[in-house]
């Protein structure tokens, strides 16, 4: 669509209880629907589903009319504006649907089919509104004023019109936008393969664990028995799934080569310097912010081998490896929640951002936005979609009852709130945020929670299994997306001069950075060969400069929470209207806004000083155990 839809967020699942076994095979049907999403409130059947899609479709041409007419009157450009809106807000409604119904079950042609189907929708009408773009960008920004002056119904659309003129030195002509335009049916092809083949075809190992039990290692197996506290197992499971993966190497290579192409498809047509600076450019976002990044956490590296050194001590090894770094590190503590545990759990911890926040709160539960459970072909991970702008959020969650489960729900449910009160408090053309801001509020939840449970949590073990997930927190959302950008780059950077990216060469990036990350050549972890083909694992290599949004993201929400915990006057107003702003400014400026300077040093090393004091507190509880 000519307006980008909002973003359909999407995080890993980190880890998955042992004693929800039965949950990976308990097929839908036999799930409550009390636990399920309530798709209904989009369209009541897939019937009339099919005859919006039909009634959608028939519109398109409608918007050629205003061809060649933008710059004749305000009146022009308003009613173009206003139409194109019409048809992205019901075009993300109608994708929505079909997407999520894919999700239920990956295996399921039909919804897969319907998905497909509005993806090619949606290039059809990008094609027909390809004019839109050059045209305003022909415009110079005194008539735009003039314009806005003369309608008022232009003023929801000044931040669109004004990002127009400012991106305008990269808008083609009328002609080339309508051919980048008709790419859009090619440039999911990677992804899409990618998704299909990790989450329904991929052979996936069989392994007999210690006690006798057979264990499947889909992704969710594999997130959940990486977490066991028997070593061997843990080293069995490692061994098993990243053999598969290195199996099929060469065909994960092709698709990600095939991706960073497309990504350099874009950024040449469009007159880029590199990948980095077009993918920034949208937001307006300067490359500085991600290099920076990428820096800050090289340059603290130590704090983050202190944390390993602290698994290491309280695993008891002589080595610490790969595959011990999800165990769990205090013995006798499986802190375990039914959903509706975790439920009231997080419903309590945002008590601190006042009643008419939680009583929205309230309601994802209880109208069922939620789908909760995993079972056979359903997608993996979790995800908050807020791209139906006049209904409501919803959640999807793999939950299997640990602590890291309660805390997804948690990150969850803060997306769903940004949503929730952007979309309530901005007109469609600024209710969409960008992803930089994204994962503030997600991540801003997570800190309430954790700081809710070491609260009222006193007995010692139990702290310190909660310290100790608060720093994998760090580890998974700072230091690990960070990684993660660092590959993305490099690997964008290696194809831009020309050279090929083979699964091979993969493995040899990817390997180098990740020894690099967790001290491999100092002893601090030790990265077996096999499992440089991690990178095949991580679908947000897919998503064009994602990661990285974590990791400045987190930070951001470390200052704010602080703000908000710390109760500082007007901290809980400003997070509010922080997230009840959709896209009305620039990511930088919605951050200063709230209290938060992204150019500066400040949000990241606030949070290495949090993650420090909790190392200090955790050394000292062991301290006084004689451990």
């Amino acid at each position: 669509m000519s307006k980008v839809l909002n973003v359909i967020i999407l995080i890993t699942v980190f880890a998955f209880s042992q004693a929800q076994v039965l949950a990976q095979t308990r097929e839908r049907s036999e799930v409550s629907v009390t636990y399920k999403w309530k798709l209904e409130d989009l369209y009541v059947s897939d019937e009339a589903w099919n005859k919006a899609k039909q009634e959608l479709a028939a519109q398109f041409d409608e918007v050629s009319g205003y061809q060649g007419k933008l710059a004749s009157s305000a009146s022009e450009l308003l009613a173009c504006l206003e139409f194109d809106s019409r048809v992205s807000k019901e075009f993300g409604r109608l994708y929505s649907y079909a997407s999520m119904k894919s999700d239920e079950d990956t295996r399921n042609s039909e919804y897969l089919a319907m998905k497909q189907e509005m993806q090619q929708l949606g290039t059809d009408y990008n094609s027909k509104a390809a004019f839109i773009t050059p045209e305003i960008a022909k415009m110079d920004k005194g008539k735009i004023d003039t314009f806005i002056g003369q309608e008022r119904g232009l003023k929801i659309y000044k931040m669109t019109l004004y990002d127009i003129q400012r991106k305008k030195a990269h808008t083609l002509s009328e002609k080339e936008e309508k051919i980048l335009a008709e790419a859009g049916l090619l440039a999911d092809g990677p992804s899409s393969i990618y998704t299909v083949f990790s989450n329904a075809e991929l052979p996936y190992p069989e392994i007999t664990l210690s006690d006798g039990t057979t264990a499947k290692l889909t992704k969710a197996g594999y997130s959940r028995h990486r977490a066991s506290p028997n070593r061997k197992d843990r080293e069995a499971v490692f061994q098993a799934f990243w053999e598969t993966f290195t199996k099929f190497k060469g065909t994960f290579g092709t698709q990600l080569y095939a991706n960073v192409k497309k990504d350099m498809f874009y950024t040449r047509t469009r007159g880029y310097e590199s990948s980095l600076q077009s993918a920034l450019d949208k937001n307006n976002i300067p490359t500085e912010v991600y290099m920076a990044l990428i820096e800050n956490v090289t340059n603290n590296l130590d704090s983050f081998h202190r944390y390993l050194n602290l698994k290491k001590r309280m695993l008891g090894v002589e080595t610490l490896k790969y595959s011990d770094v999800y165990a769990p590190v205090v013995k006798g503590i499986d802190l375990k929640y039914t959903f509706d545990e975790a439920k009231e759990l997080v419903l309590d911890s945002v008590k601190p951002l006042g009643s008419s926040y939680g009583r929205v709160a309230a309601k994802v539960f209880e109208d069922r936005w939620i789908d909760v459970y995993p079972t056979p072909g359903k997608r993996s991970g979790g995800y908050c979609n807020g791209s139906a702008y006049d209904v409501h959020p919803y959640i999807l969650l793999n939950y299997n009852g640990q602590y890291d489960d309660v805390s997804t729900l948690a990150h969850e449910l803060g997306h769903a709130m940004h949503s929730y009160y952007s979309n309530k408090n901005q007109p469609y053309p600024t209710a969409d945020y960008s992803i930089f801001v994204a994962e503030v509020a997600s991540t801003f939840n997570e800190a309430l929670l954790i700081d809710k449970m070491l609260k009222e949590i006193k007995d010692d073990d139990t702290r310190l299994s909660l310290l100790m997930n608060y720093l994998d927190g760090i580890k998974g959302t700072v230091f690990r997306q960070t990684q993660f950008a660092e590959f993305e780059l490099r690997i964008h950077e290696k194809a831009e001069r020309g050279e090929p990216l083979t699964g091979d060469v993969l493995n040899e990036i990817y390997g180098e950075i990740l020894k690099k990350y967790y001290g491999h050549d100092k002893g601090i972890c030790h990265i077996d060969d096999l499992y440089a083909v991690e990178w095949a694992y991580v679908p947000h290599f897919y998503y064009n400069f994602y990661v990285y949004q974590y990791s400045t993201s987190f930070t951001a929400s470390t200052a704010l929470a602080e703000k908000v915990l710390g109760k500082e006057k007007g901290a809980v107003g400003k997070y509010i209207e922080f997230i009840s702003s959709g896209g009305s400014d620039y990511p930088i400026e919605l951050l200063k806004k709230a209290g938060v300077d992204m150019a500066g040093a400040e949000p990241f090393n606030k949070t290495m000083a949090a993650m420090n004091r909790t190392m200090d507190e955790i050394e000292a509880i062991l301290e006084k155990k004689g451990k």
